[in-house]
């Protein structure tokens, strides 16, 4: 039985059954002739040859309250684009593919570079904002919903619940974060178990109760991939493009959006995605290095706000953070022990130790350079700069779709 604890400043909505799909859908339907919602998935291709995303495809094919489908297409030749086509050609809905790999897309982004805006470099930040750019450009849509293609147990329910608060006029939400357990027979979600929340509290420890920490500390899943948002706010935010998309991400939200306009939102009673191998012995590369990519983004988020972090600053996060991760530990343990989960006392030290290295990693690439890699830039920003984006991009979306 979930609990009704509002953890923060932002609202929590919480899941109690039983749950009413039909109710859940036949509202949304109706909420959505004024609120057209836009599902954007960014999706690589190998996972079209995965488990999860044909699952994902059927329950996709029951949901009667799409205005359209924006698949984010990464890493694929023009043989397989020509393969995603036929794969969501299955849907019922307007289904649009934007091949990010594709002649007309680097094009678009040539035209960028040359008005002085950056487009970034491949991979899931910019995959999410070139097809965002995309719907904004199409103008269909008042809501954009946006989940991943590798969640094992996919049910249409997460959807309906992700949009509902956004779609609801009655409701008024502007951003809608998904949050859920990350549990089978042990606990998953060690990135943000044992180094995002012990790095936050590390931070509210040393810097104080800072609006933008104590903001990041009421989700219960901060790096959860599924969200909601309506178009306006899409026009306004910024996107980072590396594996601090999430913290970064919540950070512009924080910035354009009123704390009473935000919520997150239990979506589901199980939820299971493919998971990243943890190897110590990889510094840099997986785990490793989304660790050191979220680190950097909620150190430079920190510092775009006027907080000042030094070398002496840095050398006291460390030891105050392994505390914490390790305080962390041994209430996930008891936990595990309760529910007669798996628990490798092992790997989740490991995992600390290994996020602690991430951690220095990170503090030592801010002092170097403060400013880092800037987001990708707001639509608004790029409309100002290139008055006619939205005409040239809708345009290479869709010769690339009758090609």
């Amino acid at each position: 039985m979930p609990d009704f604890h509002q953890t923060g400043v932002i609202t929590t909505l919480h899941r109690y059954p039983p749950t009413n799909l039909e109710r859940l859908e036949c509202e949304l339907t109706k909420h959505s002739r004024s609120n057209p919602v836009a599902l954007l998935l960014p999706c690589l291709f190998q996972e079209l040859e995965g488990e999860a995303l044909p699952r994902i495809v059927e329950e996709l094919k029951q949901i009667p309250y799409l205005k359209q489908v924006v698949v984010s297409l990464g890493q694929a030749t023009e043989a397989q684009f020509r393969r995603a086509r036929e794969f969501f050609a299955a849907l019922p809905h307007e289904t649009v593919i934007v091949w990010n790999d594709g002649p007309r897309i680097a094009a678009v982004y040539d035209l960028l570079g040359k008005n002085r805006m950056r487009g970034g470099e491949p991979g899931k930040g910019r995959d999410v904002w070139i097809a965002m750019g995309y719907i904004l450009a199409d103008g269909k849509a008042r809501v954009i919903a946006s989940h991943g293609c590798d969640i094992l147990t996919y049910q249409r329910e997460l959807l309906a619940r992700l949009c509902y608060p956004v779609v609801d006029p009655n409701m008024g939400y502007e951003y809608a974060k998904a949050y859920y357990v990350r549990v089978a027979d042990r606990l998953y979600g060690r990135v943000t178990r044992l180094l995002v929340y012990p790095l936050i509290r590390t931070l509210i420890g040393l810097v104080g109760r800072h609006p933008l920490l104590l903001f990041l500390d009421s989700f219960r899943y901060p790096l959860a991939g599924e969200s909601a948002l309506t178009t306006s706010l899409a026009r306004a935010i910024r996107i980072p493009g590396d594996s601090g998309l999430e913290i970064g991400l919540l950070g512009e939200v924080s910035r354009n959006c009123a704390l009473q306009r935000i919520c997150e939102v239990d979506v589901c009673d199980r939820y299971d995605h493919a998971h990243r191998p943890l190897d110590p012995d990889k510094i840099g590369a997986g785990l490793s290095q989304m660790a050191t990519d979220i680190a950097k983004s909620l150190f430079r988020t920190l510092m775009s706000e006027g907080i000042e972090l030094s070398d002496a600053f840095f050398r006291a996060v460390i030891p105050v953070y392994m505390r914490l991760a390790q305080i962390s530990n041994k209430k996930y343990r008891d936990d595990a022990v309760l529910n007669g989960l798996v628990f490798d006392h092992h790997a989740e030290r490991s995992a600390v130790e290994m996020f602690s290295c991430a951690i220095g990693q990170a503090a030592k690439a801010v002092i170097e350079d403060p400013s880092g890699t800037s987001p990708l830039p707001s639509w608004n920003r790029v409309a100002d700069a290139v008055p006619d984006i939205f005409d040239v991009l809708k345009s290479a979306v869709q010769k690339d779709a009758k090609a």
